[in-house]
C-alpha cells in the first residue's frame, strides 16, 4: 500500500494521525532533550513531565475526582483479572456478570482466589445480547461486582449499570474508555488496556478510589498491590515509557478537539452510519440483533454464506478496508470503530457495503 489504510482492527486498533505525525516529529529529540523519549530515563525530570502530563490530560478529559488515584500500569487488562480479587477480596466473595470473552476469562482468574458468583449471563445465546440482571441476586457479603462494559468480540455495551446495592463496581473499560461522558464516582475502579481507545499495546490505565487502595491479601506479590504502584507514582518499575507518551499525545489530541463529550457525538454517528446500513441490508445481518445492547466501537456482522464473508474480506482489502475478520466465535465480520477511525473511514465502507449487497 502507498498510502494508510481504514484499519478496523478491534486491537491494537487504529490511532489518530496527527498523533502519530507529532511522534514522527518528536522521534529523534524530544523537545530540545536530544533524544528519543524511547530511549529516555524514566527517572529524569523531562520524562516525569510526560507521566504527569498524561496524568493531567486524562483527570481533564474524564473529570476524575481528588480522591482517585491514577495508575499507569503493564500487563494489559488480563493482568488485572488476577490482581482486582487479590486486593479487594476481603471475605473471599466477588459477584460478577458474564457478557463475553474478557468476562468469562475474568471470572475464571478471580475463582482461583475465592467464591465467584455469576449474577446473570448471556453465554448461553452466544453474548448476542446483553443478560438481565436481577438486583436481588447481588451478595450483601460480596466484596466487589464485576463488570464489562463493552465487548469487543460480540458487540455489546451496557447504556445503564444495574444497582449494585452499594458494592464497590469494578469495571472492565478496555474498548470504550473515553468515548462517551461518564461519572467516575459511580465505580470503585475502572481499568482499561490501552490498545483499542487510548494508544498502543503496553499501557493500562487503572483508575482507583484511594479508600481501596490499603487492602490485599496477605500472599499478594508486591508487584501485584495498587498500593506499591500508587506509592510509586506509577514507577516502582521502569513504566512503559513511550506508551504512556503516546497516550499522553492521544489525550491531547483529543482534549484539542472537544474532549469527551465531542467524540461522544462523532462515534454515536459513525456507529448510526453501519447500523443503517446493515440494518436494511437483505445481505447482512448483526450479530446483535437488541438495538439497545449495541456497541457504538464494535460492530460484528455476517452474510449466510462463508465463503460470501470470505469474499468480502478480500474485496474489502483491496479498496484499502482492513482488518475486517470477526473472531472465530462469531465469523464474518467485525468493525471496530474506535475514537481515532475518522469519518471517512466509516463514509468508505458504508459505501464499499452497499455496494457489495447490490453485487451480490
Amino acid at each position: 500500500m502507498s498510502e494508510r489504510v481504514y484499519n478496523f482492527s478491534a486491537g491494537p486498533g487504529v490511532l489518530p494521525e496527527a498523533v502519530l505525525k507529532k511522534a514522527a516529529e518528536q522521534m529523534m529529540n524530544y523537545e530540545g532533550s536530544g533524544m528519543s523519549v524511547m530511549e529516555m530515563s524514566h527517572r529524569s525530570k523531562v520524562y516525569q513531565s510526560i507521566i504527569d502530563g498524561a496524568e493531567k490530560s486524562l483527570r481533564e478529559l474524564m473529570n476524575i475526582p481528588a480522591n482517585y488515584k491514577v495508575l499507569f500500569l503493564q500487563g494489559g487488562a488480563s493482568l488485572q483479572f488476577a490482581m482486582v480479587p487479590l486486593n479487594f477480596m476481603k471475605n473471599n466473595k466477588a459477584d460478577y456478570i458474564n457478557t463475553g470473552e474478557w468476562s468469562t476469562k475474568a471470572i475464571k482468574e478471580a475463582q482461583r482466589f475465592g467464591d465467584v458468583k455469576v449474577v446473570a449471563s448471556s453465554e448461553a445465546e452466544v453474548f448476542n445480547h446483553l443478560p438481565v440482571v436481577n438486583e436481588n441476586e447481588f451478595r450483601a457479603d460480596a466484596d466487589y461486582v464485576h463488570m464489562t462494559s463493552n465487548n469487543t468480540i460480540f458487540g455489546t455495551s451496557w447504556k445503564k449499570y444495574p444497582n449494585v446495592k452499594g458494592k464497590p463496581l469494578v469495571v472492565d473499560m478496555s474498548s470504550d474508555i473515553l468515548s462517551k461522558v461518564i461519572d467516575v464516582n459511580d465505580y470503585a475502579m475502572i481499568y482499561a488496556g490501552a490498545q483499542k481507545n487510548i494508544g498502543p499495546a503496553g499501557v493500562t490505565v487503572v483508575i482507583i478510589r484511594e479508600d481501596l487502595v490499603e487492602y490485599s491479601r496477605p500472599e499478594t506479590p508486591t508487584m501485584l498491590k495498587y498500593k506499591t504502584h500508587v506509592d510509586g507514582a506509577s514507577m516502582f518499575n521502569t513504566p512503559p515509557t513511550y506508551g504512556i507518551y503516546i497516550a499522553k499525545l492521544g489525550f491531547e489530541y483529543l482534549q484539542s478537539i472537544g474532549g469527551v463529550p465531542a467524540i461522544e457525538k462523532i462515534n454515536n454517528r459513525k456507529a448510526a452510519m453501519l447500523y443503517e446500513v446493515l440494518d436494511n441490508s437483505k445481505l447482512f445481518k448483526c450479530h446483535v440483533q437488541n438495538k439497545e445492547d449495541r456497541s457504538i466501537m464494535n460492530i460484528p456482522f455476517r452474510t449466510a454464506s462463508d465463503d460470501l464473508d470470505k469474499k468480502f474480506l478480500a474485496d474489502a482489502a483491496k479498496e484499502g478496508l482492513v482488518t475486517l475478520s470477526g473472531h472465530k466465535k462469531t465469523g464474518g465480520m467485525r468493525a471496530s470503530v474506535y475514537n481515532a477511525m475518522p469519518i471517512e473511514g466509516v463514509e468508505k465502507l458504508v459505501a464499499f457495503i452497499k455496494k457489495f449487497d447490490k453485487e451480490n
